[in-house]
Protein backbone atom coordinates (compact mmCIF):
# COMPACT_ATOMS: atom_id res chain seq x y z
CA UNK A 1 0.00 0.00 0.00
CA UNK A 2 2.61 2.58 0.62
CA UNK A 3 4.46 1.65 -2.18
CA UNK A 4 1.32 2.39 -4.45
CA UNK A 5 1.08 5.98 -2.13
CA UNK A 6 4.67 6.82 -3.18
CA UNK A 7 4.03 6.14 -7.14
CA UNK A 8 0.78 7.89 -7.04
CA UNK A 9 2.46 11.06 -5.53
CA UNK A 10 5.23 11.14 -7.66
CA UNK A 11 2.40 10.84 -10.54
CA UNK A 12 0.77 13.92 -8.92
CA UNK A 13 3.87 15.97 -8.98
CA UNK A 14 4.75 14.87 -12.78
CA UNK A 15 1.22 15.99 -13.81
CA UNK A 16 -0.15 18.92 -11.91
CA UNK A 17 1.92 21.55 -14.09
CA UNK A 18 0.57 19.66 -17.09
CA UNK A 19 -2.95 20.10 -15.75
CA UNK A 20 -2.30 23.10 -14.83
CA UNK A 21 -1.08 24.62 -18.16
CA UNK A 22 -3.88 22.59 -20.18
CA UNK A 23 -6.84 24.35 -17.92
CA UNK A 24 -4.68 28.03 -18.34
CA UNK A 25 -4.11 28.37 -15.54
CA UNK A 26 -1.06 30.65 -14.27
CA UNK A 27 1.06 30.83 -11.35
CA UNK A 28 2.02 33.53 -10.63
CA UNK A 29 5.93 34.76 -10.44
CA UNK A 30 6.77 37.03 -7.97
CA UNK A 31 8.86 40.50 -9.21
CA UNK A 32 11.57 41.78 -6.94
CA UNK A 33 12.38 45.29 -7.52
CA UNK A 34 14.81 47.95 -5.96
CA UNK A 35 14.22 51.23 -6.34
CA UNK A 36 17.08 53.68 -6.74
CA UNK A 37 16.58 57.68 -7.07
CA UNK A 38 18.32 60.54 -6.87
CA UNK A 39 18.95 62.01 -3.64
CA UNK A 40 17.09 65.07 -2.78
CA UNK A 41 19.07 67.04 -0.63
CA UNK A 42 21.62 66.25 2.17
CA UNK A 43 19.73 64.34 4.30
CA UNK A 44 19.07 61.80 1.89
CA UNK A 45 22.50 61.25 1.67
CA UNK A 46 23.63 61.13 5.05
CA UNK A 47 20.79 58.04 5.22
CA UNK A 48 21.93 56.62 2.31
CA UNK A 49 25.38 56.36 4.22
CA UNK A 50 24.05 55.37 7.10
CA UNK A 51 22.54 52.28 5.67
CA UNK A 52 26.38 51.29 3.94
CA UNK A 53 28.11 52.13 7.06
CA UNK A 54 25.13 49.62 8.34
CA UNK A 55 25.26 46.97 5.70
CA UNK A 56 29.39 47.21 6.19
CA UNK A 57 29.41 46.87 10.01
CA UNK A 58 26.81 43.80 9.65
CA UNK A 59 29.12 42.03 7.08
CA UNK A 60 31.90 42.14 9.89
CA UNK A 61 30.27 41.87 12.44
CA UNK A 62 31.20 37.86 13.00
CA UNK A 63 34.51 38.49 12.64
CA UNK A 64 34.63 41.90 15.21
CA UNK A 65 32.66 39.38 17.63
CA UNK A 66 35.30 36.53 17.11
CA UNK A 67 38.33 38.13 17.58
CA UNK A 68 37.33 40.25 21.05
CA UNK A 69 36.66 36.68 22.63
CA UNK A 70 38.31 33.35 23.35
CA UNK A 71 38.07 32.24 19.76
CA UNK A 72 41.35 33.52 18.57
CA UNK A 73 43.30 31.52 21.02
CA UNK A 74 41.41 28.21 21.34
CA UNK A 75 41.68 27.73 17.66
CA UNK A 76 45.00 28.51 16.91
CA UNK A 77 45.90 26.10 19.87
CA UNK A 78 43.42 23.42 18.23
CA UNK A 79 45.00 23.49 15.20
CA UNK A 80 48.89 23.06 16.61
CA UNK A 81 47.62 20.16 18.25
CA UNK A 82 46.61 18.41 14.64
CA UNK A 83 50.16 19.84 13.21
CA UNK A 84 51.94 18.32 16.22
CA UNK A 85 50.59 14.80 15.44
CA UNK A 86 51.49 14.86 12.11
CA UNK A 87 47.63 14.71 11.18
CA UNK A 88 46.57 16.27 7.59
CA UNK A 89 42.81 15.76 7.36
CA UNK A 90 41.60 14.42 10.60
CA UNK A 91 40.29 15.98 12.90
CA UNK A 92 38.63 17.60 9.30
CA UNK A 93 38.94 21.49 9.84
CA UNK A 94 35.14 21.92 10.12
CA UNK A 95 35.62 19.64 13.15
CA UNK A 96 38.20 21.88 14.72
CA UNK A 97 36.10 25.20 13.96
CA UNK A 98 33.45 23.72 15.38
CA UNK A 99 34.84 22.77 18.79
CA UNK A 100 36.76 25.75 19.14
CA UNK A 101 33.32 27.90 18.54
CA UNK A 102 31.59 25.89 21.27
CA UNK A 103 34.57 26.27 23.78
CA UNK A 104 34.70 29.90 23.08
CA UNK A 105 30.91 30.20 23.81
CA UNK A 106 31.42 27.97 27.21
CA UNK A 107 34.62 30.42 27.81
CA UNK A 108 32.73 33.09 27.30
CA UNK A 109 29.32 32.51 28.88
CA UNK A 110 29.75 34.96 31.84
CA UNK A 111 30.41 37.24 29.98
CA UNK A 112 27.32 37.17 27.15
CA UNK A 113 25.15 36.78 30.35
CA UNK A 114 26.44 40.02 31.95
CA UNK A 115 25.93 41.66 28.52
CA UNK A 116 22.55 40.00 28.40
CA UNK A 117 21.01 41.18 31.61
CA UNK A 118 23.13 44.73 32.04
CA UNK A 119 22.73 46.08 28.42
CA UNK A 120 20.51 43.52 25.83
CA UNK A 121 17.26 43.25 27.81
CA UNK A 122 17.38 46.72 29.43
CA UNK A 123 17.63 47.90 26.00
CA UNK A 124 14.71 45.75 24.54
CA UNK A 125 12.27 47.03 27.33
CA UNK A 126 13.15 50.60 26.44
CA UNK A 127 14.72 51.22 29.64
CA UNK A 128 18.57 52.18 27.59
CA UNK A 129 19.54 54.74 25.09
CA UNK A 130 21.27 53.75 22.35
CA UNK A 131 24.58 55.15 23.47
CA UNK A 132 23.87 53.53 27.30
CA UNK A 133 23.34 49.89 25.49
CA UNK A 134 26.50 50.73 23.37
CA UNK A 135 28.24 51.87 26.90
CA UNK A 136 26.85 49.11 29.00
CA UNK A 137 27.47 45.99 25.96
CA UNK A 138 30.99 46.76 25.45
CA UNK A 139 31.79 46.93 29.50
CA UNK A 140 32.08 43.30 30.42
CA UNK A 141 33.95 42.77 26.92
CA UNK A 142 36.78 45.33 27.96
CA UNK A 143 37.20 43.51 31.22
CA UNK A 144 37.60 40.45 29.39
CA UNK A 145 39.91 41.29 27.08
CA UNK A 146 42.17 43.99 30.18
CA UNK A 147 42.19 40.75 32.33
CA UNK A 148 43.83 38.78 28.83
CA UNK A 149 46.00 41.77 27.60
CA UNK A 150 49.48 42.27 28.81
CA UNK A 151 50.29 45.93 29.63
CA UNK A 152 53.56 45.99 27.49
CA UNK A 153 50.70 45.80 24.27
CA UNK A 154 48.76 48.02 25.62
CA UNK A 155 51.62 50.69 25.94
CA UNK A 156 52.89 49.53 22.00
CA UNK A 157 49.47 50.70 21.21
CA UNK A 158 48.92 53.82 22.83
CA UNK A 159 52.15 54.85 21.87
CA UNK A 160 51.74 54.52 18.47
CA UNK A 161 48.53 56.44 18.81
CA UNK A 162 50.45 59.26 19.64
CA UNK A 163 47.62 59.74 22.77
CA UNK A 164 48.15 61.02 26.93
CA UNK A 165 48.85 58.23 29.15
CA UNK A 166 45.88 56.65 30.41
CA UNK A 167 45.43 56.51 34.42
CA UNK A 168 43.06 53.64 34.39
CA UNK A 169 41.54 50.99 31.97
CA UNK A 170 38.67 53.76 31.49
CA UNK A 171 40.60 56.15 30.03
CA UNK A 172 42.49 53.10 26.82
CA UNK A 173 40.46 53.74 24.03
CA UNK A 174 38.53 51.21 22.69
CA UNK A 175 40.91 50.62 19.36
CA UNK A 176 43.76 50.08 20.79
CA UNK A 177 42.55 47.77 23.21
CA UNK A 178 41.22 45.34 20.96
CA UNK A 179 44.78 45.28 18.96
CA UNK A 180 46.36 44.79 22.31
CA UNK A 181 44.01 41.88 23.06
CA UNK A 182 44.67 39.93 19.40
CA UNK A 183 47.95 40.36 19.69
CA UNK A 184 48.47 39.05 23.11
CA UNK A 185 46.24 36.48 22.36
CA UNK A 186 48.62 35.68 19.62
CA UNK A 187 51.68 35.65 21.73
CA UNK A 188 49.68 33.51 24.77
CA UNK A 189 48.65 30.52 21.54
CA UNK A 190 52.05 29.93 20.35
CA UNK A 191 53.26 29.75 23.81
CA UNK A 192 50.64 27.09 24.68
CA UNK A 193 51.71 25.50 21.40
CA UNK A 194 55.54 25.27 21.99
CA UNK A 195 54.20 23.10 24.69
CA UNK A 196 52.26 20.82 23.02
CA UNK A 197 54.91 20.40 19.92
CA UNK A 198 57.41 19.60 22.39
CA UNK A 199 56.63 15.85 23.67
CA UNK A 200 55.53 15.23 19.70
CA UNK A 201 58.89 15.91 18.62
CA UNK A 202 60.98 14.01 21.37
CA UNK A 203 58.77 11.19 19.84
CA UNK A 204 60.00 12.22 15.58
CA UNK A 205 64.04 12.66 16.71
CA UNK A 206 63.64 9.31 18.26
CA UNK A 207 62.26 7.60 15.92
CA UNK A 208 64.50 9.23 13.26
CA UNK A 209 67.51 7.92 14.93
CA UNK A 210 66.29 4.37 15.13
CA UNK A 211 65.47 4.30 11.36
CA UNK A 212 69.06 6.18 10.79
CA UNK A 213 70.80 3.60 13.20
CA UNK A 214 68.92 0.63 11.22
CA UNK A 215 69.71 2.09 7.83
CA UNK A 216 66.14 2.84 7.01
CA UNK A 217 67.07 5.99 5.57
CA UNK A 218 64.49 5.87 2.81
CA UNK A 219 61.42 5.10 4.97
CA UNK A 220 59.53 8.54 6.24
CA UNK A 221 60.08 8.42 10.10
CA UNK A 222 56.33 10.23 9.62
CA UNK A 223 55.11 7.44 8.98
CA UNK A 224 56.47 5.08 11.96
CA UNK A 225 56.19 7.97 14.66
CA UNK A 226 52.23 8.82 13.83
CA UNK A 227 51.11 5.66 15.62
CA UNK A 228 53.03 6.43 18.56
CA UNK A 229 51.86 10.04 18.89
CA UNK A 230 48.00 8.73 18.62
CA UNK A 231 49.11 6.66 20.99
CA UNK A 232 50.38 9.26 23.42
CA UNK A 233 47.66 11.21 22.99
CA UNK A 234 45.05 8.55 23.80
CA UNK A 235 46.97 7.38 26.99
CA UNK A 236 47.40 10.87 28.58
CA UNK A 237 43.28 11.89 27.65
CA UNK A 238 44.62 14.34 25.46
CA UNK A 239 41.13 15.95 24.08
CA UNK A 240 39.86 16.28 27.88
CA UNK A 241 43.21 17.80 29.38
CA UNK A 242 43.31 20.15 26.01
CA UNK A 243 39.93 21.46 26.65
CA UNK A 244 40.72 21.91 30.44
CA UNK A 245 43.52 23.40 30.09
CA UNK A 246 42.35 26.04 27.46
CA UNK A 247 39.29 26.94 29.67
CA UNK A 248 42.02 27.59 32.65
CA UNK A 249 44.22 29.67 30.86
CA UNK A 250 41.38 31.96 31.02
CA UNK A 251 40.75 32.40 34.32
Amino acid sequence: MNKNLKYILIAVLILAPAVLAAQNVRMPIPKIAFDIEEAQGAKDVALSLQILFLLTILTLAPSIILMVTAFTRVVIVLDFVKRALSLQQMPPNQVIIGLALFLTVFIMAPTFQEINENALQPYLNGKLSNDQFAEKGIKPLREFMFKQTREKDIALFINLAKIEKPKNQDDVPTYCLIPSFMISELRRAFEIGVYIFFPFIVIDMIVASVLMAMGMIMLPPVMISLPFKLILFILVDGWNLLAYELVRSFG
